[in-house]
């Protein structure tokens, strides 16, 4: 059997890559993230775009209509 300088796992199973050590190593150093894995800023509320569109879509009914009932 090949021998293993990190020793067997938690579980007594030999992790023959140490991909096992060096994952738990990095999750016990509270490893961060790189800048570009962190996700944009999320915005609260519609956006100013919508709200826009949303008035400009009750001034043309608002318009329709009363060209209609006039």
């Amino acid at each position: 059997m090949a021998h293993n300088p990190q020793g067997p796992g938690p579980e007594g199973n030999i992790d023959p890559a140490g991909s096992t050590q060096m994952f738990r190593a990095f999750v016990d150093e509270g490893g961060t993230p790189s800048p570009r894995a962190q996700a944009a800023p999320v915005k609260s509320g519609p956006s100013t775009g919508l709200i826009v569109g949303i008035v400009v879509a009750i001034v043309v009914v608002a318009a329709v209509a009363w060209l209609a009932l006039s």
